[in-house]
């Protein structure tokens, strides 16, 4: 068994054995507290670690860019889908998948494989393209969820100063903001995390250490199985996997790529699992509002739903990786990317086809019943 293939097993079994400890841990406050160590503690270390690393080669600088690119047109795209699938336009649900769907988590789901099939330096790449993924999931998908809430919660009518100062308020009570900001003003000083004092930076390594094997046993204790809406989430996936390979189609043949490397990167880094990164913001406005005393099935997000999103996603997501990386030099070719991706939409958007044809031999069964009907009465 490959390395990158052990590891995704790895963290697969992590969430096994969340999932196997929902029994044991099954009071809120259980995972509450959890959920406390990862947003409070291990995440602003992952974050900040991940910021004081970042290094820009400014050849490479379009790489960041061209991610960004991709969040934003994941995000158009999901929210003129969504309502075709049959979600309401202002739901819980659809905002929680609005935040879900652009989002990237290719050190769990990407990086792995990149390592063990193309090497160091894509690896590198990924790593570079990476930093606009966390532009977004950091700080635009945060903005995103504070606007929907502002305005679920009825918000939209307080002045711009009001709704800047409570943002500002609402992101410097938030840890992953603090240490945002803290990472930023090093950055600016030119010092990185190995300028720091031994002890704090040591500390920060090891809190940054815990946040992989934290996350995927939350994702295994909270995830809650529903037949149902667990195909509703693997069919909105492929969705999201089939549009990415087309894009990915698009851009192969637009742009000259220097190796088949680099095309596979192109090819596999969209089709990343969801971050954990928007649930944490979602996380943290649904403590607003329950400090405020609103219910659960009142929220802004569906954090259920988010959560078996995250479970669906990663091994969907090792699945098709593995695939591509399986399969040769296939994927390298655009019309190859072009053949799959649209078979992936075509197969995602299946069951609403029936379901609307279904639809619509009933409509047509009672438009004939009642034309029976109407001719009878009046033969009489």
């Amino acid at each position: 068994m490959s390395l990158a293939l052990q590891k995704t097993c790895s963290l697969l079994l992590l969430i096994l054995i969340g999932f196997l400890l929902k029994n044991r841990l099954i009071k809120e406050d259980h995972k509450k507290g959890l959920k406390t160590i990862i947003l409070d503690l291990a995440l602003p270390a992952m974050i900040f670690v991940a910021l004081l690393k970042i290094e820009v080669d400014s050849e490479l600088i379009f790489l960041p860019l061209l991610i960004l690119v991709w969040n934003a047109v994941m995000l158009i795209a999901s929210k003129l889908a969504l309502p075709l699938l049959g979600f309401s336009k202002n739901s819980s649900e659809t905002r929680t998948w609005l935040m879900m769907i652009p989002s990237l988590a290719p050190g769990l789901s990407c990086f792995p494989f990149l390592m063990e099939y193309l090497g160091e330096d894509a690896l590198a790449w990924g790593a570079l393209a990476d930093i606009g993924n966390k532009v977004y999931v950091l700080i635009f998908s945060y903005l995103l969820a504070m606007s929907w809430y502002y305005r679920h919660m009825g918000l939209g009518s307080r002045s711009n100063g009001q709704k800047v100062k409570e943002l500002i308020i609402s992101m410097f009570k938030e840890p992953i903001n603090m240490v945002i900001i803290v990472a930023l003003v090093l950055l600016g000083f030119g010092l990185r995390i190995e300028n720091l004092p031994g002890f704090i930076g040591e500390s920060v390594l090891m809190l940054k250490d815990i946040m992989t094997p934290l996350v995927l046993l939350f994702i295994g204790v909270s995830v809650i199985l529903k037949w149902d809406q667990i195909q509703t989430i693997a069919s909105i996936l492929l969705l999201r996997a089939g549009f990415s390979l087309v894009l990915s189609g698009l851009f192969v043949t637009l742009v000259d790529l220097p190796s088949e490397a680099a095309i596979l990167l192109a090819v596999v880094f969209p089709l990343s699992a969801c971050s954990f990164w928007p649930f944490a913001h979602m996380s943290a406005i649904r403590q607003m509002e329950r400090d405020k005393g609103v219910e659960t099935e009142n929220g802004t997000f569906d954090l259920g739903l988010g959560i078996n999103i995250l479970a669906v996603s990663l091994p969907l997501s090792t699945i098709l990786i593995l695939g591509i990386f399986s399969s040769g030099s296939y994927f390298t070719v655009p019309s190859h990317l072009f053949y799959i991706g649209f078979g992936l939409v075509f197969l995602s958007v299946l069951p609403r086809l029936i379901s609307w044809i279904k639809n619509i031999e009933v409509a047509v069964s009672f438009l004939e019943e009642k034309k029976l009907k109407d001719s009878s009465a009046e033969s009489r």
